[in-house]
Parts: C-alpha cells; sequence; structure tokens
C-alpha cells in the first residue's frame, strides 16, 4: 500500500482560526506600501490621455524643475527595454514585436509614457501631471471592430493574436437548430483591496535586484525582470509580503514593474509605485471582454446530437502572460458536462486600443459555463423539455468518469446527475415550480434557474521543501502563494496529518524566491490540489527518511508533476424576481452544491466560495467597464463602476457539497476559488430570462441592472 493511502487524507472542521488572521486582523500586516528602505524615492506615471496617437513631442522641462524632483524618464530613457513574455497556451499565437516603450506612439489611454522619480508622492504626481504629450491622433480600434478595424501593430495588420479551432464527430445538422443565442460579456476589473504596487531597489555593488511585488507569482516575476534587465535570475529577488487580493489581476508583471526596475538600476535608488483605484480601472488588466454564440441540436429522444459554437475575446493594446488562457479555457471546457457527439467550436482573440484583457477569476470557465447553460434551457423551452430532466439526460455519469475527451482533455471523477439531484432537493425545486405558477398567475415576473458547471483547476507541477528540526517543529517553503486564501493554514494541516503533529509546529514559508523554492504561484484553483499535493509527497518522504535514521535538522525539497488536471464541478439553483415597473431583480433564495473533492478545511472553502459568489453576482448584476467611440475610459471611479456590497447578497443562501475525490492527484483535491464566478452567473441569467420568457422577451446581456431590465420590459409594452 502507497504512503497516499496509508494515512487519511488530512481534513480539519473544527474551530481552528487560520494562522494569517491575527496580524491582518490587528493591522500589523506587512503589504509592499508598509516597506521603507534608506533612501527611498516614490514613482508616478504620467499617461496617455488618446487611445491612439502618434507621438510629436514630450514637453517634460516644466516637471524636471519642481523642487523634489529627481527625474523624468521619456520614452527614449527606455529604450532597449522588452515587453513582458506571453505564455504561448495556443499554436500559432501571434504576438506583437515591439518596444516596451514605443518612441513613436501610444496605443490606449491610461497606457505609461514617461516616469517621474521625486522624493515623495505627491511631488512626483505634480510633476507628472505638467507632463504634455504633443500627439497625432489616429483612427481607433475598439473591442469586437469588424475587419478592416485600425491596426495596433504594423506586423498584424488584422490585429488577430490568438485563434482556437476544433471539430469532431459527424458534419452539423441540415435541419434547424433547437436553440441559438448570442451572448457578450463586458469587460469588468479585479478590483483587489490592495491596488498593484511596486517596490524595486539595485544593489550597484552586488548588482542585483531586489523587488517587493503585490504578485500572485513571485518566481515568474523574477524571470520576467531577470529577462528585462538582461539579468542572470540569481541577480533578481522577488518578494510578495502580504497581498490584498489579487482573482488573476496579478498574475503579470505589467509594463510598469518593468520600467521601474528599469529606473531603479539607473538611478540606484530604491523606487515605490502604488496605483491609485482610478490607476487600476484605467491601466491594470480587466476581464471577460467576450462575445459568445451558440447553436445547439438535440435528437428526437432528447439527447444532444450536436454544438457550434464560437468565441470571441477582446485583448486589449498588448499581451499580458496569461492573455491567451480565457480563450483557451472557453473552448476546451465545451460543451461542459454533457456528452454532445458532434462538436465545432472556434475562438478569436483580437487586440483593441484599450486596457488589456488578462485572467480574471474564472478566466473563460465562465463563458463556457453560461454559453453551455443558456443553449440548454432555450433547448428546453423549445421542445417543452423541463430544464432539469434534458440536464439529468444528457450529463455524463459516475460510471463514465474520469473520461478522455475528444479534444484532448479528460474529465476528471465527479457525480453530476447527483450535483442536480441534490441541487433540486435542497432547492425544493418540485415545489418551487408550482409556486411560480401561482405567483405568475397572479402577475409576478419570477423566474427559476440553474447551471451545472465543471472547471478545471491547473496544470503541471509545484515546488516544495521541507525540514524537520531537533525542537519538533517543521518549516515548509512552497512555490505557491497566497493573497488572502488561507494557504498556510491549509498547508500546515496537511504536513501535520502526515507528520503526526500539531498544526501550530508547522511554519509555513511563501512568496519569496529567496527562501522558498522557485514555483508556479496562485493560479488556475491549482494550489491545494497541485501544490498540496506536492507538499503530501514530500511529507511522506521526510517521514520515511527519518524513519530509516536520518538525523536532524533534515530537508526533503522536490517539484511534483500532477499527470492530469483536476475538474471540479457544482450546480446552482436559484429563484429570481424581476419587479415590473422598476426592472430591480432580486434574488430570493440561492442553493448551491459544490464538488471541490477531497476539502483539507471546510471553513477555508466556505469562505472561497462565498467570495466567488459575491464576485459573481457582482459581474452579473452591476459590474462593466465602458469605453466610448473615441476609446475613452467612462467608467474611471467607483463612483461610475459598481462592486457588489454585503447589501447586495441574497439572504437566503444554502451551501451543500457533494464531494467526489479527484482521480488527478493522490490529495484527491480539486479547486474551488472560482466557482462562484462560473456557476452563480449562469444560473442567474436563466432565472432572469425565465422570468422574462411569458413576456416574450429576450434577457439582457450583463449586468442585469434595474436599468437594463425595465429597459427589456419596454418591449412588452410595444407588442
Amino acid at each position: 500500500m502507497s504512503d497516499a493511502h496509508a494515512i487519511s487524507r488530512p481534513t480539519h472542521a473544527g474551530p481552528l482560526l487560520r494562522v494569517e488572521d491575527a496580524a491582518l486582523i490587528s493591522g500589523q500586516g506587512r503589504y509592499v506600501g508598509d516597506i521603507r528602505l534608506p533612501g527611498q524615492l516614490h514613482a508616478v506615471f504620467a499617461r496617455s490621455p488618446y487611445a491612439h496617437a502618434l507621438i510629436r513631442g514630450i514637453e517634460a522641462e516644466a516637471a524636471r524643475e519642481l523642487p523634489g524632483v529627481r527625474a523624468v524618464l521619456l520614452p527614449e530613457d527606455f529604450a532597449g527595454l522588452p515587453q513582458p513574455r506571453v505564455n504561448a497556451l495556443l499554436p500559432g499565437m501571434r504576438c506583437p514585436q515591439a518596444a516596451a516603450v514605443p518612441l513613436d506612439r501610444v496605443r490606449a489611454v491610461g497606457a505609461p509614457y514617461a516616469l517621474v522619480i521625486a522624493e515623495n508622492r505627491a511631488q512626483a504626481q505634480a510633476a507628472a501631471d505638467l507632463i504634455f504629450l504633443d500627439a497625432e491622433e489616429l483612427p481607433v480600434a475598439l473591442d469586437f471592430a469588424a475587419p478592416g478595424a485600425p491596426a495596433l501593430y504594423e506586423d498584424l495588420p488584422d490585429n488577430q493574436a490568438l485563434s482556437y479551432d476544433f471539430a469532431c464527430g459527424d458534419s452539423l445538422p441540415d435541419e434547424a437548430t433547437d436553440a441559438q443565442l448570442s451572448l457578450a460579456l463586458p469587460r469588468v476589473s479585479p478590483a483587489p483591496m490592495e491596488p498593484r504596487c511596486a517596490l524595486l531597489a539595485w544593489d550597484a555593488g552586488d548588482q542585483r535586484l531586489q523587488a517587493w511585488l503585490s504578485t500572485q507569482t513571485p518566481s515568474r516575476a523574477r524571470e520576467d525582470l531577470a529577462l528585462a534587465l538582461q539579468l542572470a535570475p540569481d541577480q533578481v529577488q522577488v518578494c510578495a509580503p502580504d497581498v490584498g487580493g489579487a482573482f488573476g489581476g496579478k498574475a503579470s508583471v505589467f509594463l510598469e514593474d518593468l520600467m521601474l526596475a528599469w529606473a531603479a538600476r539607473r538611478l540606484a535608488a530604491p523606487l515605490l509605485w502604488q496605483a491609485s483605484r482610478g490607476e487600476d480601472l484605467l491601466s491594470a488588466t480587466h476581464g471577460r471582454a467576450s462575445r459568445l454564440q451558440g447553436r445547439l441540436w438535440l435528437d428526437a429522444q432528447g439527447r444532444l446530437s450536436a454544438l457550434q459554437a464560437d468565441c470571441e475575446f477582446a485583448l486589449g493594446h498588448w499581451l499580458p502572460y496569461s492573455a491567451a488562457a480565457p480563450l483557451r479555457n472557453a473552448c476546451r471546457i465545451l460543451p461542459g458536462p454533457y456528452r454532445v457527439a458532434t462538436q465545432r467550436v472556434a475562438g478569436r482573440g483580437r487586440l483593441s486600443n484599450a486596457a488589456a484583457v488578462n485572467i480574471y477569476r474564472g478566466a473563460g470557465r465562465p463563458e463556457a459555463t453560461l454559453l453551455m447553460e443558456r443553449l440548454l434551457d432555450e433547448a428546453a423551452a423549445a421542445s417543452g423539455r423541463d430544464p432539469l430532466d434534458l440536464r439529468l439526460a444528457n450529463c455524463w455519469t459516475p460510471q463514465q468518469l474520469p473520461a478522455d475527451l475528444p479534444n484532448g482533455q479528460r474529465l476528471d471523477a465527479c457525480d453530476l446527475p447527483g450535483l442536480l439531484r441534490r441541487g433540486a432537493e435542497g432547492f425544493g425545486y418540485a415545489a418551487r415550480r408550482q409556486e411560480q405558477a401561482r405567483r405568475r398567475a397572479a402577475g409576478e415576473l419570477l423566474g427559476l434557474g440553474m447551471a451545472l458547471y465543471v472547471e478545471p483547476c491547473g496544470q503541471g507541477g509545484e515546488s516544495v521543501r521541507i525540514t524537520a528540526h531537533p525542537d519538533g517543529s517543521y518549516e515548509v517553503a512552497t512555490g505557491a502563494t497566497a493573497q488572502g486564501q488561507g494557504r498556510e493554514t491549509s498547508f500546515a494541516l496537511i504536513a501535520a496529518e502526515v507528520l503526526g503533529c500539531a498544526p501550530e509546529r508547522i511554519r509555513v514559508r511563501q512568496g519569496d524566491t529567496a527562501s522558498c523554492p522557485a514555483g508556479i504561484g496562485a493560479l488556475a484553483s491549482r494550489s491545494t490540489a497541485i501544490g498540496g499535493s506536492a507538499l503530501l509527497r514530500a511529507a511522506q518522504q521526510l517521514r520515511r527518511e527519518i524513519a530509516a535514521g536520518a538525523g536532524l535538522p533534515h530537508t526533503v525539497e522536490l517539484m511534483h508533476q500532477v499527470a492530469h488536471e483536476a475538474w471540479a464541478a457544482g450546480c446552482v439553483m436559484l429563484q429570481l424576481t424581476v419587479d415590473r415597473d422598476s426592472g430591480q431583480p432580486r434574488i430570493e433564495a440561492l442553493h448551491w452544491v459544490d464538488d471541490a473533492g477531497h476539502v483539507i478545511a471546510p471553513r477555508l472553502v466556505q469562505g472561497q466560495l462565498m467570495g466567488g459568489l459575491a464576485q459573481g453576482l457582482g459581474a452579473a448584476l452591476m459590474e462593466r467597464l465602458v469605453y466610448d467611440e473615441q476609446g475613452q475610459l467612462l467608467t474611471g471611479s467607483l463612483m461610475d463602476y459598481a462592486l457588489p456590497r454585503a447589501e447586495d447578497l441574497p439572504e437566503h443562501i444554502s451551501l451543500d457539497s457533494l464531494a467526489v475525490p479527484s482521480q488527478a492527484n493522490e490529495l484527491g483535491a480539486k479547486g474551488v476559488g472560482e466557482a462562484g464566478c462560473i456557476g452563480v452567473p449562469a444560473a442567474l441569467m436563466n432565472a432572469a430570462q425565465d422570468a422574462l420568457r411569458p413576456l416574450g422577451l429576450a434577457v439582457p446581456d450583463f449586468p442585469l441592472s434595474a436599468e437594463r431590465l425595465w429597459r427589456a420590459l419596454q418591449g412588452a409594452d410595444k407588442t
């Protein structure tokens, strides 16, 4: 029997407090903005007021003359600085070949073109405000522009950088579809509590760069900074101290990080940059920004026979490291939890004169789920079938999983029919349908919606190092990182279970490339499934070697690769009313059954579920970044961009679990951090459409705000 099965998988359901919390809730956290170094200066970027323009000149003398200003760096001062790396997730990707800070043009409102260094932040900002950009405006390529739109880069005349094409089965049917629809998801902002922040310091004597970054990926950032400055990786140290949220928005280095590193070496002084909320809305990466079209066919028995899907993603004016991930995920997940013999799935990603689009909590998973679940509901309505029954008839069964899918994906073990039945039972689905009929007869607009989802949770490997000390304590250093998920707590629980000690005897280190092995970081809901499995193996090896007589202190270090990707799953059901007079939506009840595989700490999982639910509702009901026809951002502050608050959450939320251990890793764990952004929006849109269906109205695109639903309802008065 292997060690993986000789011990029980660790689970902690008691009143354990997160070990991270004592410092954080008492104001003793250590964020990048809290760090002070001798001789530290402050940096502020001058940003383009134009969406697309040729640079004729930059007037910076007035800025240089202000008190406290140490330097004003212009595009020519960054000559030779390369653009950040891009992960070639899709074959045939075409990345623009251009300087990081172009000499001749700006390609988006908010793009940094100059950097001011001063003794304090106020001085730097005052100087940046005096810099004048003399430019000739060029035509603007908006998101989803038609062919022939202005090209952003000469080597990409059609602005297309990404593509995905997959087909299997017979040709698409000739007969009319049972369901077809088009959806558009607006740009949204990750909006973590802590905006982007960076502190860069150059040691001229040792020729080393030290960087404190609010980042999800310290090891990747170290590689990117080393490449930008043409240094060896061991000449760069990256430390991510406490990080106040990320959600994908801190997964890649930004141009600002590279410019700061370049300037820190040039000036030989520590440079601190703290983005404002407005800067993050304007120039940090955005999420979603997609348009989806789908067609679905059923056979006479109500089985799904064919699916055609076209997914178009806006990319913005530059490609972050994970730019291809949302499009790739959306396309490879389809048709989600369902068996469909014939499939045609295509995706395209095009550049535009706007902020870059990158991964954001879900990263393509919400798009795939929304398209498929909306198609299922439309097919059910067109064929006179109950949407629950249609899903039960077409989802994979537990006996069929794990399964290798035609598109090369391997769907993990889960109980999809069980999730649906458990969800329907906990939600009271049959009784709510009867209640719906009564309330509709009384004139209410009431809808029931559901969504069944599957969620791939990251590929590859993760690093770990664990050391046993003579005093009976242990130290774990991991390449996984934390931005509020409770990683230190869950990893301590995993190690303590294997080593037979109290969790308090385990110290977990993460986020510092000087003291932790090089790893991947926190992305794609992968940290427990992959990083936790790496720790499980290392702890098992450490236990064996100590039992065999290894002296103390004793260390085991490894990089653990998983052969397959864990896939989580879940089912969301909700009841929603729409006020006839105002369009105000109200969620009366929400029931959610999640399969996160083997759970280490249920309270941490619940926190991830509730946080994801809030963000999923935000995207579905209120969040939308808007550009005008000139490429100007109209939603540049939280006065214009709505985020969910506590009062926006439904009063009646019930969470349940139907966990099937993953077959993709020894821990049996699956991801959970992105689930709320995947299942909740799709169920909500289906409920809204169900509410409007008696009026013959189509539900509008997200966000389903009161105003947008009210405008949709006006169509009922014209019929």
